[in-house]
């Protein structure tokens, strides 16, 4: 079986399915058409949770985007603040997280403790 991920017009995540992988897997994409991309349920931040070979950075997610030039799946954006880690194709804080339990403040840009 294969997760794949439809995308818009504007390369956002419509909705992720799973199909056998066979001719008559890509037939079914094929009869409902639109656009289908492929993408791993084990693999986040660039990396296979099972060692396999990681596809798109990130397993898709609704309301994720498809970013063709780096071939990867890419959450939404938490905060204005955060910038894109091409490497894993993750939002990074501009200050890294603390040990302790936190949360991000995006008004003072800081990390709250818990």
């Amino acid at each position: 079986m294969a997760n794949y991920a439809e995308i818009d017009g504007n390369n956002i995540v419509q909705r992720v399915i799973v199909v056998e992988t066979s001719p008559t897997g890509e037939a079914f994409l094929a009869k409902i058409g639109g656009t289908w991309i492929q993408t791993s349920y084990n693999t986040s931040a660039g990396i296979h949770r099972l060692g396999g070979t990681p596809l798109r950075k990130n397993y898709a997610g609704i309301g994720y985007q498809y970013d063709p030039a780096l071939d990867a799946f890419i959450p939404p954006k938490p905060f204005p603040s955060w910038l894109l880690n091409e490497s894993t194709c993750q939002w990074d804080p501009p200050i890294p997280c603390p040990s302790e339990p936190s949360v991000w403040n995006e008004a003072s840009l800081s990390w709250v403790l818990l």
